[in-house]
């Protein structure tokens, strides 16, 4: 018997901009603001939302729109296209500009790309993606990422009432990557730093094992796949924290060339 290939839903088509500027956020993040009349409209996101970005590869200067096939996008000729996830920032419908972060680990394609992008480079998005819907009622939340989170860590600070606590525990491959953070009136925050570079995500998935939880928490996760993983694996099956009240997202794979994985 064979088994039908996967369908997925089709994402938003892509809306071909071009790069505006960019301006240093820190020592490792970078703020890209992009432009063009495909962002008119563009849909408000939910905090912590997602984009897809098409980067341009070496020989593509005129940027190839992929296609979805029902399971993910391709080129023309078949191949993955270039993919990334990011965190859409201070989207501006009206006058066609949107803005996100990118952090500059010293490789990939995404830090060579912002590195070396000038005003009217092409790209371009798919999006907004599923966001998170903010509880006013939960009796706490747990906010936790690596430094690729740290865009919607800032919104979902921004979204969540100023009565709830939060905390926060974000974790940096240097110390150069701790920058402000929204300020709530009942957050902490606690910054870990990456002992082992190949082992990303594993002073994040220490401390989140540490904490005590309630039931009636809830817990929003973002950062490194595989990390993610041993995350889902000590909430879900060691501890047995309700599913529907934890957001637990891969939003990179080390060593892929491909988008984040959601889920």
């Amino acid at each position: 018997m064979t088994t039908a290939p996967r369908v997925r839903r089709p994402p938003p088509p892509f809306r071909v901009v071009t790069v505006a500027g960019t301006a240093p956020v820190g020592p490792r993040l970078t703020r890209v603001t992009l432009a063009g009349p495909g962002l008119v409209g563009f849909p408000a996101p939910e905090p912590a939302a997602s984009i897809r970005l098409l980067l341009p590869t070496a020989g593509d200067p005129d940027l190839v729109l992929p296609d979805w096939n029902g399971n993910e996008f391709l080129r023309p000729d078949g191949t993955r296209p270039v993919l990334r996830t990011f965190t859409p920032l201070d989207p501006d419908p009206e006058r066609g500009t949107l803005d996100l972060a990118v952090v500059r680990h010293g490789g990939g394609h995404a830090s060579t790309w912002v590195g070396t992008a000038v005003p009217g480079a092409p790209c371009a998005v798919s999006g907004p993606g599923r966001g998170y819907t903010i509880d006013p009622g939960a009796a706490g939340y747990v906010l936790a990422g690596d430094e690729s989170a740290l865009p919607a860590i800032g919104q979902l600070l921004e979204a969540i009432p100023g009565s709830v606590p939060v905390r926060v525990h974000v974790e940096v491959a240097d110390p150069a990557g701790r920058i402000p953070l929204p300020a709530h009136p009942r957050a902490t925050v606690t910054w870990h730093d990456l002992d082992d570079p190949a082992d990303p995500g594993s002073a994040l998935v220490a401390a989140l094992t540490g904490l005590d939880l309630a039931d009636d928490e809830r817990v929003w996760v973002a950062a490194e796949a595989a990390s993610v993983q041993r995350v889902r694996v000590h909430l879900f099956t060691e501890r047995g924290f309700p599913r529907s009240r934890a957001t637990v997202r891969g939003y990179w794979k080390r060593g892929r060339a491909g988008d984040g994985d959601d889920d």
